[in-house]
């Protein structure tokens, strides 16, 4: 959301103000606090006081109608009490790297186990954990194939 408060505030103040950090804090705060319709009716008055037109409010409107259409998604005051994360636009990015960009391509088929060993290799290499997962996978891969054929002569080492 802050995003669309930033790209609202660039709507009524020039580049580099300073002024723009606070009214960001301001309608965050608000938010917050479960303000969303409080803070959709003051960006909309805000345009109107500026008297902005056309593409000169394109942020503000951005941001009052992506409130306004997710009101009932944006309880961050719940949230916040019960110690969920409200970081939704990394969450989505996060999402869109790991699953979107992989699955949702031309022509993939995916079956639901195929589609999950991507994601969770995608997940694995994306944390930088890759070469700790391979040794392990290489350690139970051994443990699976081999034990029953020498049993008595072979220990595995990690």
């Amino acid at each position: 959301m802050l995003e669309y408060l930033w790209r609202a505030a660039w709507c009524l103040h020039d580049t580099g103000d300073a002024s723009a950090e606070a009214w960001v804090a301001r309608h965050a705060r608000t938010l917050l606090a479960d303000g969303v319709q409080q803070t959709a009716a003051a960006l909309k008055a805000a345009a109107r006081a500026a008297r902005l037109r056309g593409a000169k409010r394109k942020g503000i409107d951005d941001a009052v109608n992506y409130l306004t259409s997710e009101a009932e998604h944006l309880r961050y005051d719940t949230a916040l009490g019960r110690s969920w994360p409200i970081a939704t636009g990394t969450i989505a990015r996060a999402c869109r790297h790991l699953a979107k960009d992989r699955l949702d391509i031309t022509g993939a088929r995916w079956g639901l186990s195929g589609a999950e060993a991507v994601l969770k290799l995608r997940a694995v290499r994306a944390n930088g954990d890759f070469d700790t997962y391979w040794a392990w996978h290489e350690q139970q891969k051994f443990i699976r194939n081999h034990p029953a054929r020498y049993r008595d002569r072979l220990i595995p080492s990690a």
